[in-house]
């Protein structure tokens, strides 16, 4: 069902250890649209659960800015590393011991990410992330209004 795989070491829970978990999903979308969706921050928001982000311009290492969550809380994040070409990224959100990294990467039908950080933060942020890898892969919607109306039958 749920593509999953966790290494968290029993010593993660004692004194704010360090887990890591990767999380891969799979779906209709190619490549190149998951990618144009995880390239732009501005289209965060259609796949993550986010109210917006405010960052100035596209993907790119050293890309700074602010997620904006259920209630108005802010996270910030700094992007590490981009690729040019569909592949991936690396990000960080928060700081201090609420620091979580992610690298997220992206092919064919797939988009994956390796959370890492303190483990509280990181087993709280796993089913979030995977949600949102799952919305990320999932086909294009068809924009409201835009669905192809049936055929009324006349009547005879």
């Amino acid at each position: 069902m749920s593509n999953l795989k966790t290494r968290v070491p029993p010593s993660a829970f004692h004194h704010g250890g360090v887990a890591t978990i990767r999380i891969r999903r799979r779906g209709a979308a190619g490549k190149y649209q998951i990618w144009a969706r995880a390239r732009n921050p501005e289209r965060w928001p259609e796949w993550a659960p986010l109210r917006g982000v405010l960052a100035d311009g596209p993907l790119r290492p050293g890309l700074e800015g602010e997620l904006v969550l259920a209630l108005g809380l802010r996270v910030r994040f700094e992007v590490l590393e981009a690729d040019q070409e569909p592949g991936g990224f690396t990000w960080v959100l928060g700081s201090g011991w609420a620091r979580l990294r992610i690298e997220q990467e992206v092919a064919e039908g797939l988009a994956g990410a390796v959370l890492s950080g303190s483990a509280p933060i990181v087993l709280l942020a796993a089913p979030v992330a995977g949600a949102a890898l799952a919305r990320l892969v999932a086909p294009a919607r068809p924009i409201s209004g835009s669905r192809p109306r049936r055929a009324r039958r006349s009547a005879s």
